[in-house]
């Protein structure tokens, strides 16, 4: 297989028209990206084009795909304003935000239940949060997923030590990676690791929305969904496009981490997605050596903010450097230490978070329509 590089894709997008230039001269595509064979990029239109510019994406990606050492090709169509704003960008919160459209075929159509897990802020421990409690619902005997939804800064091919790019079995869709017994799909996988996404907001939508709709997930019990930090427009995508079960927030104890977790808990409640609770990570420090305690961002904040908010109080996490260890050697602790104190906190947050959610799906399910004949 040969090598492919960014020329050889710019010269075979030449081919493609939109009106008399073709889509490189007009300064169509942007964004362009390529790892191990792996092609993504996005192809800009006017937000009065819109979806309309579909077969030219679908046109892109068939050609792209179709040249020699090519492995998949994934390309986004995104509209922007004149002034370079692209459509859907905030507008001063969820009320004003553009809803995106819907994606062509289901989303996660083997995907019982969808478990997003969030926090209004960055550094809470939401990622290493994410990956143990998949862990622990897997050790519950559930076939489990987790999607990486941060698509400028993923973690998870580290955190579950999976190294690699995804091949595709049927030319059409990619299958995702392995590892832990835990099928996953992250940017991480199709850019470098150093290599910074430099993209919009709408961009980064159309791409995550690819990596749902064109993996070839299967049968899941859960797909857990690491979300990024804050309350832009991949929340909104997520919260929006996909039908999630419910929402876990991951805080800190403090207050000013608090008051961002606030904020992500009640952005799932404009979109009326529920919120199964919340979790205080870096709850405590117990010092290995003499085994003091010390409450390093305080305590408790996250369990009297639950109490406020009458959400439930899922559990604590402490800090310990075992836990920083495992995660970015790829061997989380409740993997690499099961019977450890850390390792029975998470599983029991994830006993309660499914428990929730099965219930949030037993309700769901009694107020929908019984059809009789």
């Amino acid at each position: 297989m040969s090598q492919i590089n960014e020329e050889k894709i710019l010269e075979t997008l030449t081919a493609i028209m939109d009106g008399e230039q073709n889509i490189v001269e007009k300064g169509m595509v942007q964004g362009l990206q390529v790892q191990d064979g792996h092609v993504i990029f996005a192809i800009v239109v006017p937000p009065s084009v819109g979806a309309s510019a579909e077969p030219i994406r679908k046109e892109a990606e068939e050609k792209v795909h179709a040249l020699d050492g090519v492995l998949s090709a994934t390309v986004v169509l995104t509209a922007e304003n004149e002034g370079g704003q692209a459509a859907g960008a905030p507008q001063g919160g969820a009320s004003g935000q553009k809803k995106p459209q819907p994606a062509e075929g289901p989303l996660l159509p083997g995907v019982k239940t969808i478990i997003a897990v969030a926090s209004g802020k960055g550094g809470v421990g939401k990622s290493t949060t994410t990956v143990n409690l998949a862990l622990a619902l897997r050790d519950q005997g559930l076939k489990v997923g987790l999607l990486d939804a941060d698509i400028y800064g993923p973690s998870m091919p580290r955190m579950l030590g999976i190294t690699g790019e995804p091949s595709s079995s049927d030319g059409t869709h990619l299958d995702p990676m392995e590892g832990h017994g835990i099928k996953c799909m992250s940017m991480g996988f199709l850019v470098e690791e150093e290599t910074p996404v430099i993209w919009r907001g709408p961009m980064a939508q159309t791409a995550l929305v690819q990596m749902m709709r064109d993996v070839k997930w299967g049968e899941l019990d859960v797909l857990m969904i690491d979300m990024p930090p804050g309350t832009g427009d991949v929340q909104l995508t997520i919260s929006q496009q996909v039908p999630l079960t419910g929402a876990v927030i991951v805080s800190t104890p403090q207050d000013i981490a608090l008051l961002d977790a606030r904020k992500g808990l009640n952005m799932f409640r404009q979109v009326d997605v529920p919120v199964l609770g919340i979790i205080e990570n870096m709850s405590y420090f117990k010092c290995p050596h003499c085994g003091e305690r010390t409450d390093v961002f305080s305590h408790g904040g996250a369990k009297d903010e639950a109490d406020l908010l009458q959400v439930d109080f899922l559990g604590d996490i402490p800090l310990d450097i075992k836990i920083r260890e495992t995660s970015d050697s790829g061997h989380p602790i409740v993997d690499h230490s099961p019977d450890s104190e850390h390792a029975k906190a998470y599983k029991a947050i994830a006993q309660a978070v499914w428990k929730t959610a099965c219930e949030k799906l037993e309700a769901r399910a009694a107020k929908m329509p019984k059809i009789v004949q």
